[in-house]
């Protein structure tokens, strides 16, 4: 245990970091079992590279002693899988919000699953847009009241689970911050695995979302059982479909997909990354110096 929490201290900031958050939030909990499931999972605090988008979750990065950039709404996952397409040997974790994720960048989030990069996607899913105040986000629940809202939210909310699936995701997972040890395996499992891996997780907005509170979740969710099978995908999907309940677990994984950084060609040849060569000046010139 000494050397497991020597590990998670690693990645730990000063103690007078001054953490913007609602006393509360679940992005607390979060934040503490995201330490130890990169110990878990063998990370090197020198090799790790976090990535956000902008929320009150995108501030994550910034609580942790690692490399990180914190980008453009809904921007993350382009610029993640940049930073593995130029070094394969880091270890990237995108953390960021629902709103930043199945909101302003689902259209990122689609292309991104169907070039399968070797990243880890933790999306702190609390059915509402935290920093800006609690309009309703693509999670948010039909019925939903918000100042933005008054009448109720109409519309059906995504199924992010069920749209990773169907993409065939490698790896697709739910948990909550409710359930602290059972995130801190998902989590270490969605980083081990090779290709992208997508893992939604219940986090209450204390502040801005009275519905989805900590008990909301417990009553409303539950375990995978322990014979259940992930690499069923058409059962994975059922799951991910079910209505008035929601599954605790890793849904759906595969190994058949190829990895984005395999199949891109820079590195057939020279096993380096990017910046460790040097830059060809005479093809570079050469190149200029054609006619158009």
């Amino acid at each position: 245990m000494l050397n497991q929490s020597l590990q998670e201290n690693v990645f730990d900031m000063p103690p007078q970091t001054d953490i913007a958050w609602c006393p509360g939030c679940g992005n607390f909990p979060i934040l503490r079992v995201i330490k130890g499931a990169l110990a878990d999972a063998g990370v090197d605090q020198r090799m790790l590279t976090l990535v956000s988008g902008i929320g009150q979750a995108g501030k994550l990065p910034q609580y942790l002693k690692c490399h990180y950039f914190n980008g453009l709404h809904g921007r993350a996952l382009p610029v993640a899988t940049g930073i593995k397409a130029a070094n394969p040997h880091l270890t990237v974790v995108v953390t960021s919000g629902d709103g930043d994720v199945y909101g302003e960048g689902g259209n990122h989030l689609i292309h991104t699953i169907r070039r399968n990069p070797d990243i880890t996607v933790l999306v702190h899913d609390n059915m509402i847009y935290g920093l800006t105040k609690g309009q309703a986000s693509p999670t948010s629940e039909e019925g939903l009241v918000t100042p933005i809202q008054p009448r109720g939210v109409y519309v059906d909310p995504i199924n992010p689970l069920a749209l990773a699936i169907s993409l065939d995701a490698p790896f697709v997972a739910r948990t909550s911050a409710g359930e602290p040890q059972h995130m801190r395996e998902t989590i270490a499992a969605a980083i081990a695995h090779k290709g992208f891996s997508l893992v939604d997780i219940f986090q209450p907005c204390v502040v801005f979302n009275k519905v989805n509170t900590y008990q909301w979740f417990k009553e409303h969710t539950y375990f995978l059982d322990d014979d259940y099978d992930p690499t069923d995908r058409m059962a994975a999907f059922a799951r991910a479909t079910e209505e008035g309940r929601y599954g605790l677990g890793i849904f759906y994984r595969t190994d058949t997909r190829a990895v984005f950084e395999d199949e891109v060609g820079v590195y057939d040849d020279d096993k380096r990354p990017l910046y460790e060569r040097k830059p060809q000046v005479a093809a570079v010139k050469a190149l200029l110096a054609m006619k158009r």
